[in-house]
């Protein structure tokens, strides 16, 4: 048997038998897929089969993809073969309900007008005007059209998300309808402190372009029934029957997204009083209760790390407030739909969320602070004149606190006898949906945008996330609970969380020293100034006293820059250290275990034989 194995027939049987094999797999086990991937990238979701499912009408989806025209673009090519691969998976799983069409539109083709049409954005590839697509575009029987313009590669995580929303909104093309109740003026109105009209909100304009926006009266005794998500701006001293309307709202499965504050700088509607934190503050204590978080009462988050740099008017220097905050991704979970990719969010006197012990939801923070926060009363912000002064009493806790997050799980009702009138409403549901933000004030323009006027026409300039947020979080919102509940399928490059970490400790020693350095050199100068003659033809010469403070100055500059250096150098031998354990590892450690496998086993199986 071995000589047959061993010669030339043999093999070319096996060969034989081996291309057999392959054909028939090939056409038997065309649906077989085995994901071996740690975030099971290549598996489609239950929420995303429960979309498939529900289909009444064909999909048509159109991917457009150049393919001729990326041949050298290898990055781009391999997620153009992950993105097809789902597109097939979704087709198989719809049953006949969807019909995919891969596209590569040629240059000056019908299909590059076809894609033209459709919306798609045409990406330049260089200086000599050659352009390549990467796009998808849904029709559905009533010819209605969703469009993904470009698949971006850094957007990756959220690829079978963009796609089941896609073929949702095919399913169901009706704009979701978003209502409002809100105790700002974000429709202008009146403003009480400068006694002019004010515009109206760019964050509501952003709404409108998306959603039905429905305003409601803060009396409403039930939510109407065709609203999918209840916007809540700044509930104060909300009535019992509004707070039992939206409690029975979110337990029959509408979804809510609440923005609180323990301090509204926003809310100008009582100038000519003697205003306290609490006149500013807002709530929904026993909802939030029954739902298990709280909004810690009369505090706000300062945060050195996140603070922003404020011009305390003309002429002056800019000040940094720790109570104001531009939030990078660190901030920002990059692992829901609503903040994942944001840049930044800013946000001003923002409260601080905290899930309640033993609550049976799921406390799932969004927005955090870094570790160099601490809580701050709320009633300093009643009289600050110079928020400067307040960095020099942070003392980070090294916790970070949560602004903003998502509520998710079962719940039971606030009113668990009912209100007079209402005694028979729900008492729990198996699932709740909510997205908390304790600040309101992220929502102003000055917030995120600048607006300028263009020939009588409003154009927003944005720099900061902050609109993005919130139509993200109304766009997940507002999808049935099988769109909410799909995950993000992670991304084939994994990042270096470890070496990231490291970064971010040697950055944040540096930014402590830095500031050390800026103080000394503040305290330095003071002491110079009061120990200078005040004659200015005198100005020049130093007596030996202010000659030792100069010369303590500079050798305690030098002492610092030092220190500096060696925040700098300890970062650099920590991440080369680390790389010389991961080369040992992957070039000496693995190769000398495999080998002291393989002879482990000889010399078992030597035994064996024995």
């Amino acid at each position: 048997m071995k000589k047959l194995m061993y010669s030339g027939a043999g093999l070319l049987v096996i060969a034989l038998l081996f291309l057999a094999f392959n054909m028939v797999s090939g056409l038997a086990f065309t649906g077989a897929r085995l994901d071996l991937t740690q975030q099971r990238l290549y598996t489609i979701s239950d929420g995303t089969k429960k979309i498939l499912g529900e289909l009444k009408e064909p999909i048509n989806l159109y991917f457009f993809y150049s393919d001729k025209g990326t041949k050298d673009l290898v990055p781009l090519r391999n997620y153009a073969r992950r993105v097809e691969e789902l597109l097939k998976a979704y087709e198989r799983e719809a049953g006949g309900k969807i019909r995919l069409h891969v596209i590569d539109p040629q240059p000056f083709s019908e299909e590059e007008d076809r894609a033209a049409e459709f919306g798609l954005q045409a990406v330049p590839l260089n200086q000599g005007g050659d352009q390549i697509y990467f796009g998808l575009a849904g029709t559905n029987a009533l010819d209605n059209t969703q469009t993904i313009p470009f698949f971006p590669l850094d957007h990756e995580e959220f690829l079978e998300y963009d796609v089941s929303r896609l073929i949702q909104g095919l399913a169901q093309p009706k704009r979701p309808v978003v209502g409002l109740i809100s105790d700002l003026q974000m429709s202008g109105g009146f403003n009480m402190q400068t006694q002019q009209p004010g515009s109206p909100w760019m964050m509501l304009e952003g709404i409108r372009q998306q959603f039905d926006l429905r305003s409601l009266t803060a009396e409403v005794d039930q939510i109407p029934e065709d609203v999918s998500v209840l916007l809540l701006v700044h509930p104060k001293q909300l009535p019992q029957q509004t707070l039992y309307a939206i409690d029975q709202f979110v337990l029959r499965g509408g979804k809510l997204l609440a923005f609180v504050d323990p301090y509204s700088e926003a809310d100008t509607g009582m100038p000519m009083a003697a205003e306290t934190p609490e006149d500013r503050s807002s709530n929904l204590e026993p909802l939030f209760k029954a739902w298990g978080l709280k909004l810690e009462e009369g505090k706000v988050v300062a945060d050195g790390s996140y603070a922003m740099s404020v011009a305390m008017g003309q002429g002056q220097r800019a000040e940094r407030h720790p109570l104001w905050l531009n939030m990078d991704k660190r901030a920002l979970d990059q692992s829901d739909v609503s903040t994942a990719g944001l840049e930044n969010l800013t946000v001003a006197s923002a409260g601080i969320l905290a899930p309640l012990e033993g609550a049976k939801t799921r406390f799932i923070p969004l927005v955090q602070s870094s570790q160099y926060a601490m809580p701050m009363d709320a009633q300093r912000l009643a009289a600050l004149r110079n928020p400067g002064g307040l960095m020099g009493e942070l003392q980070p806790s090294g916790e970070r606190y949560t602004i903003a997050a998502r509520i998710q799980g079962p719940a039971q009702s606030a009113f668990p006898n009912g209100i007079e009138g209402h005694k028979d409403g729900l008492k729990e549901a198996a699932s709740i949906n909510v997205i908390a933000v304790a600040d309101t004030d992220l929502l102003t323009d000055r917030m995120w945008v600048q607006v300028q006027d263009f020939f009588g026409q409003s154009i927003p300039q944005p720099w900061a996330d902050n609109s993005s947020f919130v139509i993200n979080a109304l766009d997940n919102l507002s999808g049935s609970d099988a769109l909410i509940s799909v995950r993000s399928r992670g991304r084939f490059s994994r990042p270096f969380t470890v070496v990231d970490e490291l970064q971010r400790k040697a950055e944040s020693s540096f930014r402590e020293k830095e500031e050390a350095l800026k103080q000394r050199l503040t305290d330095t100068e003071q002491k110079l100034a009061a120990l200078q003659n005040q004659d200015p033809s005198k100005v020049t010469e130093l007596t030996p006293e202010q000659q030792s403070a100069v010369q303590q100055f500079i050798q305690e500059r030098v002492r610092i820059r030092k220190e500096l250096r060696d925040v700098q150098f300890q970062l650099n031998a920590d991440i080369e250290d680390l790389g010389r354990k991961l080369k040992l590892v992957n070039i000496a450690l693995v190769p000398v275990l495999l080998t002291v496998g393989v002879l482990v086993l000889w010399f078992w199986r030597r035994r064996r034989q024995a």
